[in-house]
């Protein structure tokens, strides 16, 4: 399971680089993608097609790979595979066979990155990645999350943050947010501040562009805070 760049071709480790190109087949999310990927760092490999709608049979063509005894790498069209992409019914289906090992290859991930650029946001923080495009599932969700008072990260499309953040200044006004957007590429951009500023920062795009991961930090009640104890 490799992960790959979530933009900057720069951002994939040498061990990545060297299992890509040492495996006899390279299953992936969008072949197209990954072979983008594989002629920047002068790879030639057999690519298969294993996404969202096909990754239940495409495990078992996997599997009949590796009873071959070939090696199979997989990636996903950006970042770590099993997080918000496909990967997780590939990996459960060799799990359940017990006959080969899966082994993760790590890399890039849009939270980690944004997290690591947010400032402090608290000692823990629960990852959601993208919220029901429905409303009302949304929504009920957005308070279920901030129930929890602790830091939660989500994705969201170009064509649907606003919306999002609008649900999210609705259910907590006071809250922080720190929306990334073109993560690690040219235009990368990271704005913070409430969910109306950040709309209103939004709103005033000619046109909104690029995949967003979100952080949204819930209002801190001070008086209430606890103190870590003294060593």
């Amino acid at each position: 399971m490799v992960a790959t760049p979530i933009g900057n071709l720069e951002d994939i480790t040498y061990r990545a680089v060297r299992i890509l190109g040492s495996v006899d087949v390279i299953a992936c999310e969008d072949t197209r993608h990954t072979q983008q990927l594989l002629s920047h760092y002068g790879i030639r490999k057999r690519l298969i097609a294993c996404h969202a709608h096909n990754e239940k049979e495409s495990a078992k063509g996997i599997l009949e790979l590796l009873d071959s005894g070939m090696n199979v790498a997989y990636c996903s069209d950006a970042g770590t595979p099993g997080v918000s992409d496909p990967g997780a019914r590939l990996v459960e289906a060799v799990r359940e066979d017990g006959r080969h090992r899966v082994v993760p290859v790590p890399g890039a991930s849009a939270s980690v990155t944004l997290v690591s650029a947010a400032g402090n946001i608290g000692k823990s923080f629960t990852f959601e990645g993208f919220l029901s495009p429905k409303k009302g599932r949304r929504t009920k969700r957005l308070e279920e999350l901030f129930s929890q008072k602790n830091a939660f990260i989500v994705y969201e499309s170009p064509f649907r943050v606003v919306k999002t953040l609008e649900d999210i200044r609705n259910v907590s006004p006071s809250c922080r947010i720190v929306a990334g957007r073109e993560l690690t590429k040219a235009f990368e951009e990271i704005i913070t501040g409430s969910p109306e500023s950040v709309i209103e920062a939004l709103n005033a795009k000619d046109k909104i562009k690029g995949e967003f991961a979100i952080i949204v930090v819930p209002e801190v009640d001070n008086d209430n805070t606890e103190e870590d104890p003294e060593p």
